[in-house]
């Protein structure tokens, strides 16, 4: 579903992109995990994420902006992905290219961050509680990041060639301001379900809204 309301308070020069994103029931059955190592004697932490939960797992982004263009509404730093509880928190982070990411360990024992993704491939090493890491992500693309120390840990970072991204609230619904007028490619991106993707036309002053429905993809490892 797509259509054209007016935007209270949208700049006159730009629009605004408003919709909603609705999980299928079996996506929130279980999260994927990118375990590298086998481990049967390992019992994992992880209990089922809710559908509010998975929802922050979605990433909502334009795919192509013109050269120059700011969302006045993009997240703002710093970016942390911490590792707490034998879990990345957040599970997913959303940034734009040549963002630094910051990988503080919170729990009292040894952590590690590595990816071997084509995006990036990086080891950062062991480190106690309260060290921190960091890295700067210079490629856009999907990276999988893992700790050597425990098999089961895993999180993932969308590096994204512009800042007019988002993830929908606890309601499902998400706003992005600031988009110049024009036709645009818009993605719903989750870890366990294929790219969805639908076009939309965005006018000065006023709001367009698309709505996604993400179904669980037969392709467990995602899009």
């Amino acid at each position: 579903m797509c259509a054209l309301v007016c935007a209270s308070g949208q700049s006159p020069s730009t629009g605004t992109l408003r919709g909603s994103v609705t999980l299928g029931q079996h996506l929130a059955a279980h999260r994927m995990k990118f375990s590298l190592y086998a481990d049967a004697n390992r019992v994992s932490r992880m209990d089922p994420p809710s559908m509010t939960d998975e929802l922050a797992n979605v990433v909502v982004y334009l795919e192509r902006v013109p050269e120059g263009a700011r969302s006045p509404s993009a997240p703002r730093g710093p970016f942390r992905m911490e590792q707490e509880g034998l879990a990345f928190q957040p599970h997913v982070l959303a940034i734009e290219r040549g963002t630094e990411v910051e990988f503080p360990n919170r729990d009292m024992l040894f952590h590690n961050v590595f990816s071997l993704s084509r995006p990036a491939t990086f080891d950062l090493g062991r480190f106690p509680q309260n060290a921190s890491k960091s890295l700067k992500f210079t490629k856009p693309g999907i990276v999988k990041v893992f700790c050597h120390i425990h098999s089961d840990m895993s999180g993932v970072i969308v590096v994204l060639d512009n800042s007019f991204f988002t993830s929908p609230g606890r309601d499902g619904t998400f706003t992005i301001d600031g988009i110049p007028p024009g036709e645009y490619r818009v993605v719903a991106w989750h870890e366990r379900a294929r790219l969805s993707s639908k076009r939309v036309r965005i006018e000065a002053g006023k709001a367009s809204v698309l709505d996604f429905e993400i179904p669980l993809s037969e392709d467990e490892n995602g899009g």
